[in-house]
């Protein structure tokens, strides 16, 4: 018999949430969405993020393949992050629950 444990983790939607992880990957994805951005530009969009957290959810999501990290060798360094297919597949998704929380939460 599994435990509750396995079967959360053999759960399709229980896997989609763990990609997502917290509230700051989707606010993530929906800033990024499909353009190139520094991390500067992500931080100024999401003001109420630390920058601690904010290099802490960009590299779960690089590892998660959400995003990709390009780096440039110039002074000064200049990083720019872009959505991979997986993460530009969630704009839809999050653009249905935004239009869910306007119906039914205002």
């Amino acid at each position: 018999m599994k435990s509750k444990l396995e079967i959360a983790r053999m759960c399709p939607l229980s896997k989609a949430m763990s990609n997502l992880g917290n509230k700051w990957k989707p606010i993530i994805v929906v800033v990024i969405s499909d353009r190139k951005l520094r991390f500067g530009q992500i931080a100024s969009r999401i003001s109420t993020i630390s920058r601690k957290v904010l290099t802490d959810q960009l590299r779960e999501m690089e590892v998660d393949g959400l995003l990709t990290r390009e780096e440039f060798k110039e002074l000064p360094p200049r990083v720019e992050y872009t959505l991979t297919e997986k993460g530009l597949a969630l704009l839809p998704i999050l653009n249905l629950l935004e239009e869910w929380e306007k119906k039914y939460h205002e």
